[in-house]
Protein backbone atom coordinates (compact mmCIF):
# COMPACT_ATOMS: atom_id res chain seq x y z
CA UNK A 1 0.00 0.00 0.00
CA UNK A 2 1.42 3.23 -0.73
CA UNK A 3 2.05 6.13 2.08
CA UNK A 4 1.92 9.61 0.75
CA UNK A 5 3.46 12.76 2.92
CA UNK A 6 4.40 16.39 1.89
CA UNK A 7 7.60 16.28 3.04
CA UNK A 8 10.74 14.24 3.51
CA UNK A 9 11.70 12.73 6.95
CA UNK A 10 14.43 11.40 8.67
CA UNK A 11 13.97 7.97 7.15
CA UNK A 12 13.27 8.84 3.47
CA UNK A 13 16.65 10.85 3.89
CA UNK A 14 18.81 7.92 4.78
CA UNK A 15 17.06 5.70 2.38
CA UNK A 16 17.75 8.39 -0.57
CA UNK A 17 21.33 8.84 0.86
CA UNK A 18 22.05 5.08 0.32
CA UNK A 19 20.65 4.70 -3.44
CA UNK A 20 23.43 4.70 -6.14
CA UNK A 21 20.76 5.04 -9.03
CA UNK A 22 17.27 6.76 -9.47
CA UNK A 23 15.36 8.25 -12.32
CA UNK A 24 13.76 11.31 -13.44
CA UNK A 25 10.56 11.81 -15.40
CA UNK A 26 9.33 14.97 -17.06
CA UNK A 27 6.99 15.90 -19.97
CA UNK A 28 5.59 18.93 -21.17
CA UNK A 29 1.73 19.03 -22.24
CA UNK A 30 2.57 17.67 -26.05
CA UNK A 31 5.57 15.41 -27.06
CA UNK A 32 7.25 12.96 -25.54
CA UNK A 33 8.02 11.93 -21.81
CA UNK A 34 11.46 11.71 -21.01
CA UNK A 35 12.60 9.21 -18.51
CA UNK A 36 16.10 9.06 -17.58
CA UNK A 37 18.15 6.87 -15.26
CA UNK A 38 20.85 8.98 -12.96
CA UNK A 39 23.61 8.24 -10.83
CA UNK A 40 27.21 8.95 -9.78
CA UNK A 41 27.62 9.32 -5.87
CA UNK A 42 27.35 12.88 -4.45
CA UNK A 43 25.50 13.68 -7.31
CA UNK A 44 22.14 14.06 -5.70
CA UNK A 45 21.44 16.33 -2.60
CA UNK A 46 18.34 16.69 -0.04
CA UNK A 47 18.98 20.44 0.54
CA UNK A 48 15.39 20.74 3.18
CA UNK A 49 12.51 18.53 3.74
CA UNK A 50 10.78 20.16 0.65
CA UNK A 51 13.36 20.60 -1.11
CA UNK A 52 16.18 18.38 -3.42
CA UNK A 53 18.92 19.45 -6.22
CA UNK A 54 20.83 17.23 -8.51
CA UNK A 55 23.80 17.75 -11.31
CA UNK A 56 23.36 17.33 -14.62
CA UNK A 57 26.04 16.79 -16.93
CA UNK A 58 26.19 17.03 -20.96
CA UNK A 59 25.00 14.22 -22.90
CA UNK A 60 22.64 13.34 -25.32
CA UNK A 61 19.71 15.85 -24.70
CA UNK A 62 18.44 18.46 -22.79
CA UNK A 63 14.99 17.13 -22.31
CA UNK A 64 14.51 17.89 -18.56
CA UNK A 65 15.67 21.45 -18.83
CA UNK A 66 12.91 21.43 -21.88
CA UNK A 67 10.12 19.90 -19.99
CA UNK A 68 11.09 22.06 -16.61
CA UNK A 69 10.89 25.04 -18.88
CA UNK A 70 7.22 24.21 -19.96
CA UNK A 71 5.53 22.77 -17.72
CA UNK A 72 7.44 22.56 -14.43
CA UNK A 73 6.47 18.69 -13.20
CA UNK A 74 8.96 16.37 -12.32
CA UNK A 75 8.77 13.10 -10.59
CA UNK A 76 11.95 11.24 -8.93
CA UNK A 77 12.34 7.46 -8.47
CA UNK A 78 14.75 5.89 -5.99
CA UNK A 79 14.56 1.84 -5.59
CA UNK A 80 15.74 -0.39 -3.52
CA UNK A 81 17.73 -3.47 -5.26
CA UNK A 82 18.63 -4.93 -1.69
CA UNK A 83 16.54 -6.83 0.72
CA UNK A 84 14.84 -3.91 1.68
CA UNK A 85 12.00 -3.48 -0.49
CA UNK A 86 11.34 0.03 -1.01
CA UNK A 87 10.16 2.43 -3.73
CA UNK A 88 10.09 6.30 -3.30
CA UNK A 89 8.74 8.65 -4.97
CA UNK A 90 9.31 12.74 -4.95
CA UNK A 91 6.77 14.82 -6.85
CA UNK A 92 7.14 18.17 -7.62
CA UNK A 93 7.97 21.17 -9.73
CA UNK A 94 11.43 21.60 -10.34
CA UNK A 95 14.17 24.28 -12.56
CA UNK A 96 17.04 24.51 -13.32
CA UNK A 97 20.17 26.72 -12.72
CA UNK A 98 22.93 27.17 -14.85
CA UNK A 99 26.50 28.11 -14.55
CA UNK A 100 25.47 31.52 -15.36
CA UNK A 101 22.96 32.16 -13.48
CA UNK A 102 23.02 34.74 -9.96
CA UNK A 103 22.38 31.48 -7.76
CA UNK A 104 24.93 28.97 -9.24
CA UNK A 105 27.50 29.58 -6.59
CA UNK A 106 25.62 28.80 -3.51
CA UNK A 107 23.58 26.00 -5.18
CA UNK A 108 27.23 24.46 -6.73
CA UNK A 109 28.58 24.72 -2.90
CA UNK A 110 26.36 21.93 -2.29
CA UNK A 111 28.28 19.54 -4.42
CA UNK A 112 31.73 18.14 -5.86
CA UNK A 113 31.57 19.61 -9.81
CA UNK A 114 31.46 16.60 -12.00
CA UNK A 115 33.55 16.70 -15.49
CA UNK A 116 30.88 18.20 -17.83
CA UNK A 117 28.77 19.37 -14.95
CA UNK A 118 25.97 21.69 -17.54
CA UNK A 119 23.44 22.66 -14.81
CA UNK A 120 22.30 21.79 -11.42
CA UNK A 121 17.91 20.99 -11.29
CA UNK A 122 16.46 22.33 -8.40
CA UNK A 123 13.17 20.57 -7.01
CA UNK A 124 10.67 21.62 -5.40
CA UNK A 125 8.92 18.69 -3.38
CA UNK A 126 4.73 18.61 -3.39
CA UNK A 127 4.77 15.19 -2.55
CA UNK A 128 6.32 12.33 -0.99
CA UNK A 129 5.08 8.80 -1.89
CA UNK A 130 6.42 5.34 -0.77
CA UNK A 131 5.39 1.65 -1.75
CA UNK A 132 6.53 -1.84 -1.22
CA UNK A 133 8.89 -2.12 -4.23
CA UNK A 134 8.41 -6.31 -3.84
CA UNK A 135 8.42 -6.46 -8.18
CA UNK A 136 11.76 -4.80 -8.16
CA UNK A 137 14.56 -7.56 -8.37
CA UNK A 138 17.41 -7.88 -6.01
CA UNK A 139 20.79 -6.77 -7.62
CA UNK A 140 24.14 -5.34 -6.70
CA UNK A 141 26.33 -2.65 -7.43
CA UNK A 142 29.40 -3.67 -9.60
CA UNK A 143 30.92 0.23 -10.26
CA UNK A 144 30.12 2.88 -11.55
CA UNK A 145 30.84 3.70 -15.29
CA UNK A 146 33.35 6.54 -15.72
CA UNK A 147 32.80 6.46 -19.54
CA UNK A 148 30.86 10.04 -19.54
CA UNK A 149 32.99 11.54 -17.05
CA UNK A 150 36.01 10.33 -18.93
CA UNK A 151 34.31 12.12 -22.32
CA UNK A 152 34.25 14.78 -20.38
CA UNK A 153 37.39 15.41 -19.36
CA UNK A 154 39.64 14.51 -22.23
CA UNK A 155 36.81 17.17 -23.95
CA UNK A 156 38.55 20.24 -25.87
CA UNK A 157 36.25 22.76 -23.09
CA UNK A 158 35.97 25.64 -26.14
CA UNK A 159 34.51 23.09 -28.19
CA UNK A 160 32.30 21.62 -25.74
CA UNK A 161 31.11 25.48 -24.91
CA UNK A 162 30.19 25.47 -28.57
CA UNK A 163 28.32 22.26 -28.72
CA UNK A 164 26.18 22.70 -26.03
CA UNK A 165 25.59 26.63 -26.69
CA UNK A 166 24.31 25.66 -29.82
CA UNK A 167 21.59 23.09 -27.99
CA UNK A 168 19.09 25.29 -27.79
CA UNK A 169 15.70 23.01 -28.56
CA UNK A 170 14.82 19.59 -27.32
CA UNK A 171 13.67 16.57 -29.59
CA UNK A 172 9.86 17.77 -29.70
CA UNK A 173 11.46 21.41 -30.39
CA UNK A 174 10.77 23.23 -27.05
CA UNK A 175 13.59 25.95 -25.98
CA UNK A 176 16.57 25.01 -23.61
CA UNK A 177 19.01 27.77 -22.36
CA UNK A 178 22.45 26.83 -23.43
CA UNK A 179 25.54 26.47 -20.71
CA UNK A 180 27.93 29.14 -21.21
CA UNK A 181 30.55 27.08 -19.45
CA UNK A 182 32.21 24.39 -18.87
CA UNK A 183 33.55 22.70 -15.80
CA UNK A 184 36.38 20.00 -16.75
CA UNK A 185 36.31 18.72 -13.31
CA UNK A 186 38.88 16.50 -11.26
CA UNK A 187 40.36 13.74 -12.41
Amino acid sequence: MADFTDTLTDKHIAFIEKQPVYFTATAASEGRINLSPKGYADSFRVLSDRQVAYLDLGGSGNETHAHLAADGRITIMFCAFDRTALILRLYGRGRAVLPQDAEWGALAANFTLLPGTRQIFVIDIESVQTSCGWGVPMMELQHERDTLQKYHRQADPDLWVEKFRQRTSSIDGLPTRPTDRYFAGEA
